[in-house]
């Protein structure tokens, strides 16, 4: 039989393997028309007011130019210039990121250690998961109700300090102002912790404390192997959290020193309103926000990129 008449063979069906099989079922049972809206929202709530911000921040935008929205002067990146230079973008930059990095550093222990406390079964348990649970169900505003009233100069705090002889003092006002809004918000904060922690500790299979009880392990050596391995994904999401919203966090120090604060706590979203809603100079103002953003998402990102390269590795 010559080469012209032969004809090929059909060769064996190819039968995609079982990965392949069950990664393209997977994609075809999507019902990807459930994320629309989802997305609208996303795209309403964040994308659309991030583009104008953006837009805004490129423009001479003040109280004199507002009516004429569409023809301000364009100035591109003269307000970020401005913004670093003179508007003390630096110096908001700076308390904003001690505070909510000192915040964080101390309310996570406090919040570990109180899930700790109350992660066994014993009389009165659920009285105190709910007492633990009080600073965070009390709204920011009447905490720093709360604080203002007790760090009074003639208030309960300075009360009982002159009792145990420590002079008081004012607790609102130079260095000193610093040390009052960070030991206010962790008062507010860590039982955020607390509840993630707390969450990921009922993850834990009971068995594991059963074993390494029959071994003979050690309290520190069970919390090292078993506990902090165990609540590693909601402690890390709670500390992005709450790092997140104690440099966001605006209510609490605007009522504790009101507008123009102290230099001290002078933070980041402080002097955004300050700048855009008392100076009117919403150009400025949109420019150091698009600046918060930025720095906001760097530490998201970063924690998306791990989780998605531990998911990988599963």
């Amino acid at each position: 039989m010559t080469a012209s008449t032969t004809q090929a063979r059909p060769g064996p069906p190819t039968v995609p393997g079982p990965g392949g099989e069950r990664k393209s079922r997977v994609r075809r049972d999507r019902p990807l028309w459930l994320m629309i809206p989802g997305g609208l929202a996303i795209l309403l709530i964040v994308v659309i007011p991030f583009l104008i911000a953006l837009w805004i921040s490129l423009l001479e935008l003040d109280q004199f130019t507002l009516r004429d929205f569409l023809s301000a002067p364009f100035v591109g990146l003269g307000n970020f210039v401005e913004a670093l230079q003179t508007a003390g973008l630096l110096n908001s930059l700076r308390v904003s990121v001690a505070f909510s990095v000192l915040t964080t550093a101390v309310a996570a222990p406090i919040g570990v250690l109180a899930a700790l406390t109350v992660q066994d079964s014993f009389r009165g348990r659920g009285l105190l998961r709910s007492l633990y649970l009080l600073p965070y169900v009390i709204p920011n505003f009447v905490v720093a109700v709360l604080w203002k009233y007790l760090l009074q100069p003639d208030g309960p705090m300075n009360t009982v300090l002159g009792v145990a002889g420590i002079e008081g003092g004012s607790w609102f006002i130079g260095e000193r102002a610093f040390w009052t809004l960070v030991l206010v918000d962790i008062w507010a904060s860590w039982s955020f912790v607390y509840l993630l922690t707390l969450s990921g500790l009922q993850t834990i299979d009971s068995e594991l404390y059963d074993a390494v009880a029959v071994d003979g392990a050690s309290w520190h050596q069970k919390l090292r192997h078993i506990v902090l391995p165990g609540i590693r994904g909601p402690l890390a999401l709670a500390l992005l959290l709450s790092t997140i919203h104690h440099f966001n966090n605006f209510t609490l120090p605007y009522v504790l020193f009101g507008s123009p604060a102290p230099e001290s706590v002078n933070v980041l979203t402080l002097n955004i309103f300050e700048t855009s809603f008392q100076v009117f100079r919403f150009g400025l103002g949109a420019a150091m926000a698009v600046v918060s953003l930025i720095i906001v998402m760097i530490p998201a990102f970063a924690y998306l990129r791990a989780t998605k390269l531990e998911a990988g590795d599963q």
